[in-house]
């Protein structure tokens, strides 16, 4: 069995709306059905017997190789824990080849699954140890390193609860919340609002302190010291017991509590001149250590936080006791346990001395034994919840001090005896402020109920009735996706809204251009939708990008299918049919959100036929207005787009707006019958979008179709007197679609020039001057450089076999080079003849072609 082509499908996809692991598995012969493999399915059930029962991959009863490996994959991510329940194992037209997809929660722990499994297979296939546990414990150690902490997790589960998106920016705690101009950001338990300058404060404790003093909010008296000598000076000046303390620690590192001698006083300050450089020396505030989280300006969760302690048996050592506390599941070496094992390092056996006790003493039975002053849950502390013991007074403290620093996820460390009363009366205070405060105590605290902080931060962050969302259209189809896009791009714009868009030419953001080249793929989209500036997105969503990856997003508002047609690109990727290729497609209308819109058009059979996979609304789109789709779809009372009197009609019940073609200069006043289609799907779609028919007429009507604005769609040029039109046509259907608008076009004579893209099937790039060959005087053919993994000569070779039947062409050239061709055909040209110049490199070609222009009005 070999494993090859493997791919992460991060959104929604041609298998499933998971994110999936897919890859290509050959088997050999004999593992095309494991009956043929004697004792394999008892030896891999000795080995993992959790895996889940065989079952067959369709209407073959047979369970070949590829099923165990998928099995076998989704079976030990989730044994290890990871919320996974989706695989499916898909044969191909070719022999022992299949397609294997498996869910995944993080990829890289994916991924891990995959080769795990390979080697469980293979393992069991020769009789050769697998150790289980081990793979197990290798993919629950990956998936805690990656996937997001406590905090971050909680935060990001709650938008998700909210319909936010996410995404993560970085291999850490970075979050992206929401798209485009709604999206905000987090890291860790700290949101962008917060300013660098309110974070500085939280660090700089004397500073914290000095502020909350002048806001009266009671804190410990104190001073910064520059030596040991100086801290033993503040000791006596405060008086004893004091605290000693790094000024910008975190995680109660450094930080050492009670002090009452100057021996333990001069060996805390060498403890915290280990972790910085600035010392603070405090009043020691005796009584409980809470943190109070503050959010807002709301208390939406507090705790007590108590030291790490054993309790004493009479029978083992200090050591002994540390161990087996530590065996306790509930706590591990990191923040993804609710528990932290106790750490046993210098500062806890100084904690013991001052009890009179040492590692390898032995408490009696009953006795609580200390190994830190602190409290801090990353050093071993317990939390239990206190929320609902809060005093208003306290909480509005907590509150005054996390708005004075300048915080808006603040944790606040108060010490007193209680919370149940203000902190005056009993002489307790804030001792510190924290930023980006871990919320793992509140989520899941020791004892107690947790707390729904998460949905706190985010309630802060959204508003009620917010998702972060900005408008997606969704565009996909065979012909006309870019022009269509194009067109719906400038209709968003005239609203006054910032658009994002991708297509096979380029990334633009607001009429910028960001990037160029084929950029209809995934990645192009999520940097759309990562953009600050952009208020709605317009995404050319290609069939190359949703088999490797996936969608870019989760849903749309608008899916548009412009057409599939006859298809294009079959037999890639293993979509062999044009049925394979509408599936494909399809994945777009099955993820429109359930408010949104697909538009499709209605005389595609295989197009109007994913209506019934769409979760929201459905227009439906064709010129002829008693087509049985449009007619039964407007007699429910549901939208469509249509063309009656040389108008472009829309109509939904007793709604009724027209748009005269004579007003879309694209359409020549309605000549050019695929730019009538991409008019109705544009104007479907801004429609969906709820945009004002006023805007949608205005900005038809000034929407060029030059090389500028759209280059290779239908580019009309004149050369000295002649007409030559550019177009990026490259299938059978875009060349019938052509050759219609070109006959609406008067001439004298009409020429083409043509290649064909290699990576197309042979059948296809015959059809191509089949059809050319009834409509043109003369045929230029050429081949360039790039042949897409076609030998020399095979391309022309197949449009040669195209023209053998041609019933109109009487001249044929053969050329080798694009512009070459180009040159050959315009430089016959005389007034009133017309030439179609099938671009290949379209930013070349079209540069060339507009030289040449130019260069004949000089």
């Amino acid at each position: 069995m070999e494993v090859t082509r493997i791919r992460a499908l991060r959104g929604p996809n041609l298998w499933s709306h998971h994110t999936a692991i897919q890859s290509v598995v050959e088997c050999r012969p004999e593992e095309c059905s494991i009956d043929n493999l004697q004792g394999f399915e008892v030896r891999l059930r000795a080995r993992f017997p959790e895996i889940s029962p065989f079952q067959s991959t369709g209407h073959d009863d047979h369970i070949p190789m590829a099923r165990v490996l998928e099995l076998a994959a989704l079976g030990l991510q989730a044994q290890a824990g990871c919320p996974v329940t989706f695989s499916c194992t898909t044969p191909t037209l070719e022999a022992c080849i299949y397609q294997v997809v498996v869910e995944y929660s993080e990829e890289e722990v994916g991924k891990l699954a995959m080769a795990l499994a390979q080697q469980l297979c293979q393992a069991a296939l020769e009789d050769k140890p697998f150790d289980l546990r081990a793979a197990l414990d290798q993919l629950r150690e990956l998936d805690e390193d990656v996937r997001l902490g406590p905090s971050t997790g909680s935060i990001v589960d709650a938008a998700v609860a909210r319909g936010i998106p996410y995404s993560r920016m970085t291999e850490g705690s970075m979050v992206r919340l929401g798209w485009g101009s709604k999206q905000r950001r987090i890291q860790a338990a700290e949101m962008d609002a917060t300013s660098a300058i309110a974070e500085a404060i939280a660090q700089d404790k004397e500073l914290t302190k000095k502020l909350l003093a002048a806001a009266g909010v009671p804190v410990p008296g104190g001073r910064a010291v520059t030596d040991a000598d100086d801290a033993w000076k503040a000791a006596q000046e405060i008086g004893l017991p004091v605290v000693v303390k790094p000024n910008d620690g975190n995680q109660g590192k450094g930080v050492t509590v009670n002090i009452t001698t100057e021996a333990q006083l001069r060996k805390a300050y060498t403890t915290a001149r280990e972790f910085r450089d600035d010392i603070l020396v405090e009043r020691f505030m005796p009584g409980n250590d809470f943190r109070l989280l503050v959010v807002g300006d709301k208390l939406v969760a507090a705790a007590r936080r108590d030291p790490p302690k054993v309790l004493g048996d009479g029978v083992h050592t200090i050591a002994q006791l540390v161990e087996q506390v530590n065996l306790d599941p509930k706590r591990g070496s990191g923040h993804a346990t609710s528990l932290t094992k106790i750490r046993f390092d210098e500062i806890a056996h100084a904690c013991l001395a001052t009890q009179g006790l040492t590692a390898d003493s032995v408490p009696a039975k009953g006795q609580r034994v200390n190994l830190r002053n602190n409290a801090n849950l990353s050093t071993g502390g317990s939390a239990t919840d206190v929320t609902d013991d809060v005093h208003p007074e306290v909480a509005a403290r907590a509150i005054a001090a996390a708005h004075m620093v300048g915080l808006d996820i603040c944790g606040v460390d108060v010490v007193s005896d209680s919370i149940l009363q203000p902190l005056e009366d009993q002489g307790g205070g804030i001792v510190e402020v924290n930023a980006a405060p871990g919320l793992r105590m509140h989520l899941s605290p020791s004892f107690g109920k947790g707390r729904a902080v998460g949905e706190a931060i985010i309630s802060s962050m959204f508003k009620k009735g917010q998702d972060g969302r900005i408008p997606i259209v969704a565009v996909t189809g065979t012909n006309g996706k870019t022009t269509t896009v194009r067109l719906i791009s400038h209709l968003l714009t005239q609203s006054g809204l910032r658009v994002g868009m991708t297509n096979t030419d380029g990334v633009y953001v607001n009429g910028d251009t960001i990037d160029t080249g084929d950029c209809s793929g995934p990645k192009s989209a999520r940097s759309v939708l990562l953009h600050p500036d952009v208020d709605a997105a317009v995404l050319e969503t290609a069939r190359g990008g949703v088999l490797r990856e996936g969608l870019a997003f989760d849903r749309c508002d608008v899916a548009v299918v412009t057409n599939v047609g006859s298809g294009d690109h079959l037999g890639l990727n293993y979509i062999t049919t044009v049925n394979e290729l509408a599936v494909l497609k399809r994945v777009i209308v099955q993820n429109v959100a359930p408010t949104g819109t697909a538009v499709l058009n209605a005389a595609d059979p295989i197009v109007a036929a994913m209506a019934a996979k769409c979760k929201g609304s459905v227009t439906f789109f064709t010129a002829d207005k008693n087509h049985p789709v449009m007619a039964t779809h407007r007699a429910q009372g549901h939208a469509v787009v249509f063309v009656e009197g040389g108008h472009v009609i829309a109509a939904k019940g007793d709604l009724l707006q027209s748009i005269p073609l004579a007003d879309v200069p694209i359409t020549l006043d309605g000549a050019i019958g695929f730019q009538v289609d991409n008019v109705m799907a544009s104007v479907a779609a801004a429609w969906a979008l709820g945009q004002d028919w006023a805007t949608i007429r205005q900005g038809l009507a000034n929407f060029s179709n030059d090389s500028h604005n759209a280059a290779g769609r239908f580019n009309l040029f004149n050369y000295r007197g002649a007409t030559v039109i550019a177009d990026y046509g490259h299938n059978p259907d875009a060349m019938l679609a052509l050759v219609q608008a070109v006959q609406a076009m008067p001439a004298t004579r009409r020429a083409v020039v043509i290649s064909g893209a290699g990576d197309r099937r042979d059948q296809d790039i015959r059809q191509q001057t089949e059809i050319l060959g009834d409509a043109f005087d003369e045929v230029v053919m050429f081949e360039d450089q790039c042949q897409r993994g076609r030998k020399d000569g095979e391309v022309i070779a197949l449009l040669r076999e195209g023209l053998v039947h041609a019933k109109r062409t009487v001249k044929r050239s053969e050329v080798f080079g694009e512009f070459l061709a180009i040159d050959t055909a315009m430089d016959q040209l005389k007034p009133g003849e017309l030439c179609l110049v099938l671009v290949d490199q379209v930013e070349e070609a079209m540069a060339h072609i507009a030289a040449k222009v130019k260069a004949s009005q000089a």
